[in-house]
């Protein structure tokens, strides 16, 4: 793998997580607005984000907690949400095998999906990436969203409607931009079997939800994706 200069220090960290930061800012905003919406005090959501640090659980959450769900489900609910975070971690940690465990398992906690697509994107380009520039990345998208939706708290009881300004579509937007992203490299070097595995996920995903929930779902098809990409890896 290719040793470069660019994706070694906590300072390029940061300046590389600035993209998401912007996205994070929107988003957060909504989190906070929709959390201020069902009761939560500013102090709560902020905690929240410190303590669960996931955008869609944490939307989740507040819905349940409008519906007065018990709080045993919500863990569980969340826990199923966020489990698509082992298989992140999981596929990025033979990068840092020389990194301590302290500093490893600070990376695996602190990697959502946008910090994880900015990595992974690094990473397929050839790029080596150091503890230092991933601390970076991923503290920098960590404080930024909880500024965001102690922000979005803040201004809850003014705008109570996030779609107000389109903040419901950030979240979606975001993906949308990592995805295309993560997908430019392998579609220009391996197209047909970057096509087959994105075609064999969509259907997973599709048939899994007729049967499990979606969060299952979206594990059961990354599983399925990444055993038809390691079988056609050397064709």
């Amino acid at each position: 793998m290719e040793i470069t200069k660019e994706y070694q220090t906590f300072q390029q960290g940061i300046k590389d997580c600035l993209p998401t930061v912007l996205g994070y800012i929107g988003i957060g905003i909504a989190a906070g607005v929709v959390g201020k919406g069902v009761g939560l005090s500013v102090m709560e959501i902020m905690l929240m984000s410190v303590f669960i640090y996931a955008g869609s659980a944490q939307f989740i959450i507040s819905g349940m907690l409008a519906l007065q769900t018990p709080v045993l489900a919500i863990i569980l609910t969340t826990f199923l949400v966020n489990l698509r975070h082992f298989l992140m971690s999981m596929s990025v940690a033979n990068h840092f095998k020389k990194a301590p465990l302290i500093e490893s398992i600070g990376i695996g906690t602190l990697l959502t999906d946008e910090s994880y697509g900015v990595l992974a994107t690094v990473i397929n380009k050839g790029n080596q990436v150091s503890v230092a520039w991933t601390n970076g990345l991923n503290v920098t998208a960590y404080l930024a969203w909880i500024l965001a939706t102690g922000l979005g708290g803040f201004l809850g009881g003014i705008l109570p409607d996030p779609e107000i300004l389109g903040l419901d579509f950030a979240l979606t937007a975001m993906f949308v931009g990592l995805f295309a992203l993560q997908a430019v490299t392998p579609l220009k070097q391996k197209t047909k079997q970057t096509l087959m595995i994105i075609l064999v996920v969509c259907v997973s995903l599709y048939v899994a939800m007729a049967f499990v929930s979606a969060e299952l779902a979206v594990i059961l098809a990354t599983l399925i994706g990444c055993l038809v990409g390691t079988v056609t890896g050397d064709e």
